[in-house]
């Protein structure tokens, strides 16, 4: 039996520096990127997803961005074999892939071999659902989704109600958690999981600063121009951070300083849930400060000793 295929992944929350770092790991290791962000898969959401420039993907090639338009959702079901076939694409033509990306969820089915259905949506029982949530609110059906199945719940902003209805629809499908249809029983890749971190409060600082410089970027222009194109802001694959709070801006809801405001008191809510899937002390992760810089020298440290290594205890799962 062939060994498994060697895996980087390369997480964190967002704004900690995961693009920066995959890209330097790739340019020393001949690797080539793997998305794991649920957002970026989505065409002309760049400056609001915070994709990898045209410029840093010059410098190294990435897979899974800009795969669908924003009215094409896309589930876990359906990300899985598009990133394993890039995974595996990848390994055959002698490159490293480097999975990159925030989307926990992402991230662990791949490296446990998660065996996922495609849960098609049920239009019936997705009526029934909104009718709830038009009467209730999010909140009663996010509660029912934390008794059902903690760990998404954890991973799902309780005002995010299109997630919320999604996951409570795959659940009455499926009868059970995702994490518990199936894994592997040999893990399907040979990893090493890089997290990033940094202290809580620089973290916040960052996160602030880089929304600061979308805004300045063009990120109220994206928005008119993807609402121009048909879509709506706050819905569907734009119900993300910033889309939201401009959509309520451009509706009049709120100014542009509270819309700003509100979008990054809620990324700073996204970080939380983000270490619930990536926890300091799982010792599945190598953990790396970058506080004050990105830690390269150590990243390519232990990328190195990982390739040396003709061991498989690094694997996930084994």
């Amino acid at each position: 039996m062939s060994a498994p295929p060697n895996l980087i992944a390369v997480v964190g929350p967002t704004a900690v520096g995961k693009t920066a770092l995959a890209i330097a790991l790739a340019q020393r290791f001949n690797g080539e990127i793997v998305n794991a962000d649920s957002r970026q898969v989505y065409t002309g959401m760049d400056i609001g997803t915070a994709k990898a420039t045209a410029a840093e993907r010059n410098s190294a090639r990435h897979h899974l961005i800009d795969i669908r338009t924003p009215d094409e959702p896309i589930s876990l079901g359906e990300y899985l074999p598009l990133a394993r076939e890039c995974i595996e694409s990848v390994s055959a033509r002698g490159a490293l892939p480097i999975l990159c990306g925030g989307t926990g969820q992402y991230v662990w089915a791949l490296l446990e071999g998660w065996a996922v259905p495609q849960v098609p949506p049920d239009p019936e029982l997705r009526t029934r659902l909104e009718r709830r949530l038009a009467a209730e609110g999010p909140s009663p059906l996010w509660q029912e989704l934390r008794e059902l199945d903690p760990p998404r719940a954890r991973s799902i902003d309780p005002n995010n109600s299109r997630r919320i209805i999604r996951a409570l629809e795959i659940l009455r499908k499926v009868g059970r958690p995702l994490e518990t249809t199936g894994k592997s029983a040999e893990a399907p890749y040979r990893s090493l999981v890089l997290g990033l971190t940094a202290d809580r409060a620089a973290l916040y600082d960052r996160i602030d600063t880089r929304f600061d410089s979308m805004m300045s970027d063009g990120l109220l222009e994206e928005a008119l121009r993807l609402r121009a194109d048909g879509y709506t802001l706050g819905s569907g694959a734009l119900s993300g951070v910033g889309y939201t709070e401009l959509g309520m801006h451009l509706a009049g809801e709120m100014t542009l300083d509270e819309a700003v405001a509100r979008a990054k008191t809620r990324t700073h809510r996204l970080v939380r849930r983000q270490y619930t899937w990536f926890k300091r002390g799982d010792h599945r992760i190598d953990w790396l400060d970058a506080t004050h810089s990105l830690p390269v020298a150590e990243a390519v440290a232990l990328v190195r000793r990982f390739l040396e290594s003709p061991t498989p205890c690094d694997t996930i799962g084994a």
